[in-house]
This record gives structure tokens, C-alpha cells and sequence, in this order.
């Protein structure tokens, strides 16, 4: 199938996060071209990076827009059986660092293009292709900022994240943060003459895990999640340079994944007291230069698309399945199109989340003509309404 052909190309271009995506995007903006479909290229700031946003049919009313992005996670530590840049088919699977994250997606909508170039479209689909998902939904944020000014946007978007088909209509938001604690060097023969930063850090972690233990045990809870609840984890930690050095720096980074309806600010506030109020008056007795520095790494919106909005009800009738949707707890770029451009959107694409970031990541072949017969069905809608 035409999807197939498509995958196998796109996954041989590496788009590991911290590459560029050029390559890749070049060559869906002159396959595009191809058939008579300008492309709308928005780059990052030094131009190493670029989102690409199309539309395909009538562009003077709302339509349906397709969106994914298009870097991959890296593959180094992880042992692989194949070449996880050149597609291998075996097992009635298609295996390749990005098949299920989420490559298989762009391909069945690039194998769709010919198809909906052709047709008389009523309503648009557009298409929106973006970089570096994978570090915190970053690249999706400058193509926002060009949706924004446009005089039409989208009427309703589906993200082809990894879902087995199944419609998804919310999940949980994340920010995460970076810690560190300024602490005071000395001689550990004498700890009272110094401050500790990885004493201190260690305290402040262990409060965030009692937070972390309050919404397990008391909630707010919503039982349609895995998870239901909003969790508190800290991933990294470094500090100290010797064992009979009183440690002068450390450091930490946390995360907190939040129910839609639990905004974290609540919880940033209680972990910026303790370190502010609790922790750094005892560090600055001995030391006025102690302390603790907060700064912010990434953060994205949760998605909570109403399960009676007509995205939901609109793609139910698409996948033949009019089961109430379900809620992940993993993140997509689907909160920030609703929350920055009031795009209504939900979540459904090819393949198993367990199966991305993993070494032999893959894609079965019946997820992928699933999504080619969604899409077909999609086409065949939007000559008519």
C-alpha cells in the first residue's frame, strides 16, 4: 500500500529531536507541490527547523485539520535488530524508530493526498507537520503564532498520536521544572560550617513525594485515567564533587502531569514555598548567598474536548464506533491547538503508545490500513459537507 512506500521514506530521514527536520520537511513540501499544494513553511529561530502547514481544498472556510509531528526520540543505549532508520517488515509489522511515534500517521495522510487533490472538496483539510513534539511541544508553539493571524482557521483538529484508532478526547497537561539549591563548600569534618545543597535538595524532593502521596491517596480523580490522578515525579539529580567536600551545588528536575481540571499551579506553589520559606531561611543563617533557583523547562496544556462536541461526534461516525471516548495520560500537541487558537481537537491515530520510545519500536500493518480506511472514509465526507 501507498502508506507503506511513504513510511519507508520517512523514517529513513533521522529526526531525532536534537537534529534538524529539514530533510524530511523539503520533501513533503515538494511531494505536496507535486500536486498542486503550496505549503506555508514556518522555521525556528535559526532556521535548523521548520513546521509545515498546508491546505488542500477550498481556503476561504474552516475544514479538518491533520496534525503530527515529525521528530523521533533518540536510539542511543538501546539495542535494535534492525537499522531503526530503514524500514524492516516482518511479523506483519513495520518497525522503525517513529512507525508508531508517530510516522505511520504522516504517511497515511500524505498517501490520502492524491485523493483529496483530485477531489472536489467541499470543506478543506489542512494539514500541520511540526518539530520537536518530543522536548516539550515547542515547534508547535511558532506555527500557533502564525495560525493565529490567519483569517480562517481549522473548525476541528485530530492528532494522529498512537491510540490503536480509538478516539481520545482529553488528557493530562505537564510542566516540568529544574531545581537548584546554592549551597555553601567547607570540609566535611565540620558540616555546621557549611550548607549542604544536596541535603537541602534531597528535602525539598522528598516534600515533592509528599505531595506526590496526597493526590495518589485524596485526589482530585477522574477513574477514565490509567493514572487517576495527577502525579509528581523527579527524574535527575546532580550535585557534589567529593565525598569529604561539603557540597556546594545540586540540582534536579521534576515533573508534574495534571489532570485537565487540576491545574498545577497549586502544587508549583506549595514546592516554591517550602524550598522559599521552610528550607532557604535555615541555608541563609549561615550562608545569605544560599538559597534556591527555580526556573521552568517546558509545559503544554492538558485536553478536555467536551465527549458531545462535534469533533467527537463528527469522528465517532468516521471510526464507526460511537463509544464514549477515552483519556490518556500522556500529552500531545492537542491541548495547545485548542487553548492558543480555539481549534476543537481530539486524538486518534495508528498504533500501541507502549510501543513508542522503545528499541524495535513498530507499527502493525493493520493499524496502518485502519488509519488508510479512516482517511478514505474522512475524503469521502468532506466532498459532501
Amino acid at each position: 500500500m501507498e502508506s507503506l512506500t511513504l513510511l519507508n521514506t520517512l523514517i529513513g530521514f533521522d529526526t531525532t529531536s536534537r537534529l534538524s527536520n529539514l530533510q524530511l520537511i523539503s520533501f513533503v513540501r515538494t511531494y505536496l507541490a507535486g500536486y498542486g499544494i503550496d505549503s506555508c513553511i514556518v522555521e525556528n529561530e535559526d532556521g535548523s527547523k521548520a513546521n509545515l502547514y498546508a491546505t488542500i481544498g477550498p481556503t476561504d472556510r474552516p475544514g479538518v485539520m491533520l496534525a503530527g509531528h515529525t521528530d523521533v526520540v533518540p536510539v542511543d543505549g538501546q539495542t535494535w535488530h534492525s537499522d531503526p532508520f530503514q524500514l524492516d517488515i516482518r511479523d506483519k509489522r513495520a518497525y522503525g524508530r517513529g512507525s508508531a511515534d508517530m510516522k505511520g500517521f504522516l504517511a497515511s495522510v500524505l498517501a490520502l493526498v492524491p485523493r483529496l487533490a483530485q477531489s472536489q472538496l467541499h470543506t478543506p483539510v489542512h494539514l500541520a507537520f511540526t518539530y520537536d513534539e518530543e522536548i516539550g511541544c515547542i515547534g508547535v508553539r511558532r506555527l500557533l503564532e502564525v495560525l493565529g493571524g490567519l483569517p480562517v482557521l481549522p473548525a476541528m483538529g485530530i492528532i494522529g498520536e498512537p491510540t490503536q484508532m480509538k478516539l481520545v478526547a482529553a488528557h493530562k497537561g505537564k510542566t516540568a521544572w529544574r531545581v537548584t539549591a546554592r549551597g555553601h563548600e567547607g570540609h566535611s569534618s565540620n558540616p555546621t560550617a557549611g550548607v549542604n545543597a544536596v541535603e537541602y535538595a534531597a528535602e525539598l524532593v522528598s516534600y515533592i513525594r509528599s505531595l506526590a502521596r496526597q493526590r495518589r491517596q485524596h485526589g482530585p480523580f477522574d477513574p477514565l485515567y490509567e493514572v487517576p490522578y495527577s502525579t509528581l515525579h523527579v527524574g535527575t539529580m546532580q550535585g557534589g564533587t567529593a565525598l569529604n567536600i561539603i557540597p556546594a551545588h545540586c540540582q534536579f528536575d521534576f515533573e508534574i502531569r495534571h489532570l485537565p481540571e487540576d491545574p498545577p499551579q497549586s502544587l508549583l506553589d506549595a514546592i516554591r514555598n517550602h524550598a522559599l520559606q521552610v528550607l532557604q531561611p535555615e541555608m541563609q543563617a549561615v550562608d545569605p548567598a544560599c538559597g534556591f533557583d527555580f526556573s521552568e523547562k517546558t509545559s503544554y496544556p492538558g485536553l478536555l474536548t467536551p465527549p458531545d462536541a462535534h469533533v467527537v461526534r463528527f469522528v465517532q461516525g468516521l471510526l464507526g464506533d460511537h463509544t464514549p471516548p477515552r483519556k490518556i495520560a500522556f500529552g500531545t500537541e492537542g491541548g495547545l491547538f485548542a487553548e492558543r487558537c480555539g481549534i476543537p481537537t481530539v486524538v486518534c491515530g495508528p498504533g500501541d503508545i507502549a510501543q513508542a520510545h522503545q528499541p524495535d519500536e513498530w507499527l502493525a500493518l493493520e493499524q496502518l490500513a485502519a488509519c488508510d480506511a479512516f482517511l478514505s472514509r474522512l475524503a469521502a465526507q468532506l466532498v459532501n459537507c
